[in-house]
C-alpha cells in the first residue's frame, strides 16, 4: 500500500525516470539510438502538454543527478555538451510544432487579407456599378414620364421614391461591407460610423469611449473593425439589450477593446454555447484575432449581460504607420 501511495504522489515519476535513464545512456555513448529516444520523449511530452518550463526543470534535475555521479571536472566538461545535445533533440518536436503554428497563423492572415480584398471589391461594385445602373434607370424613367398624363406621372414619382430607397440601402450596405472611412481615417471613426448606423436602425443607444487615436497597421485596424461589427450584430440579434458600451484603450504595448451590453447573457461553456447561440461567430472572432496575435475573453451572465474583451499586441512604431496611406 505504501508503494501505491508514493506512486500517486508522483504521477510523472515514470516519465522523469525514463528521461534520466535515456540521458545517462546518451552521455555514456549511446549514440544515435539514444538520441532517437530523446526525440520520442519530446513527442510524448508535447502530446501530454508538458510546457517548456516543465521540460527545462526536468532536464535540470536529470543533469544534477549526473553531476553528483561525475568524477572530476574533466568528466563533467565531457558530458555537459552531450546533455545540451540531448535536450535540443528532445525539444525539436516543440520547435516543429511552433513552426507549424506560425505557418498556420500566416496562412490565416493571408486568407483574411484575401477575403478583405474580395469584400472591398464587392463593396465598391455595389456602390459604383449598382449606383451607375440606378442613375441610368432614373434617366430612362424621366424620358418615359415626359408627356404622360398627371396620374401616370404620380405613379412614376412613387417609383422614383422607391428607387431612391434602394439606392440608399445599397449605399449603406456598401459602407458597412467595407467603409472607405476605415481606409481613409482609421478604425475609430469607422466604428463610430458603424455604431451610429446600427443605433439608428435598432433604436439602441451605443456609447463609445476611445482613448486611442493613432493609426495602426491595416490588418489590425481591419481586425478591430470586424470584431466590433460582429459583436454589435450579436448584441442586436441576441442580447435584447437596452444599451451597448464600446471602450478602447492602450496598456503599454497592448491595445484593449471591450464591448458590453446589459441584455440577456449566455452560457460561455463550449458544450452549452454550441446549442444555445450558434450564430455568435465566436470561432471566426478568435481566428481573426489569432492571426494578429490577439486574444478574446468572454464574460456573460444570463441576468447581467455580456462583455467581449480583446487584447492585441501593438508595437510603438506602428502608431503612425498608416498616416501616409492613400
Amino acid at each position: 500500500m505504501k508503494a501505491v501511495t508514493r506512486q500517486k504522489a508522483r504521477p510523472h515519476a515514470g516519465f522523469e525516470e525514463e528521461y534520466q535513464s535515456c540521458l545517462r545512456e546518451y552521455v555514456a555513448g549511446g549514440g544515435e539510438l539514444a538520441l532517437g529516444r530523446a526525440y520520442e520523449l519530446g513527442r510524448r511530452a508535447l502530446a501530454e502538454r508538458k510546457s517548456l518550463v516543465d521540460m527545462a526543470s526536468l532536464h535540470h534535475q536529470a543533469v544534477l543527478a549526473l553531476v553528483r555521479r561525475a568524477e572530476g571536472e574533466a568528466r563533467l566538461a565531457e558530458f555537459l555538451p552531450a546533455t545540451a545535445e540531448f535536450l535540443a533533440e528532445c525539444l525539436s518536436p516543440y520547435e516543429m510544432a511552433h513552426r507549424g503554428f506560425q505557418e498556420a497563423v500566416n496562412a490565416l492572415r493571408q486568407l483574411n487579407e484575401t477575403l478583405e480584398e474580395e469584400i472591398k471589391r464587392i463593396a465598391y461594385a455595389v456602390h459604383d456599378e449598382a449606383g451607375q445602373l440606378l442613375v441610368a434607370v432614373h434617366l430612362a424613367l424621366a424620358e418615359v414620364a415626359l408627356g404622360l398624363p398627371e396620374p401616370q406621372q404620380a405613379q412614376f414619382a412613387r417609383i422614383k421614391e422607391m428607387l431612391n430607397e434602394v439606392e440608399k440601402h445599397l449605399r449603406r450596405y456598401s459602407h458597412e461591407l467595407r467603409p472607405t472611412i476605415l481606409d481613409d481615417l482609421g478604425w475609430v471613426p469607422a466604428i463610430r460610423f458603424l455604431a451610429d448606423g446600427i443605433s439608428k436602425r435598432a433604436n439602441l443607444p451605443i456609447q463609445i469611449d476611445s482613448e486611442v487615436s493613432d493609426r495602426l497597421p491595416t490588418i489590425i485596424e481591419t481586425t478591430l473593425y470586424r470584431f466590433v461589427q460582429e459583436a454589435l450584430t450579436n448584441a442586436v440579434k441576441h442580447a435584447k439589450a437596452s444599451k451597448i458600451w464600446i471602450r478602447a484603450w492602450r496598456e503599454k504595448s497592448v491595445l484593449r477593446c471591450s464591448i458590453r451590453d446589459d441584455g440577456v447573457g449566455f452560457d460561455t461553456r463550449p458544450n452549452q454555447r454550441a446549442g444555445l447561440r450558434k450564430g455568435l461567430g465566436l470561432i471566426a472572432m478568435r481566428e481573426r484575432l489569432s492571426a494578429v496575435g490577439g486574444t478574446l475573453q468572454i464574460e456573460s451572465n444570463q441576468t447581467r449581460g455580456t462583455e467581449l474583451s480583446i487584447r492585441i499586441p501593438v508595437e510603438g512604431n506602428h502608431a503612425s504607420s498608416n498616416r501616409t496611406r492613400r
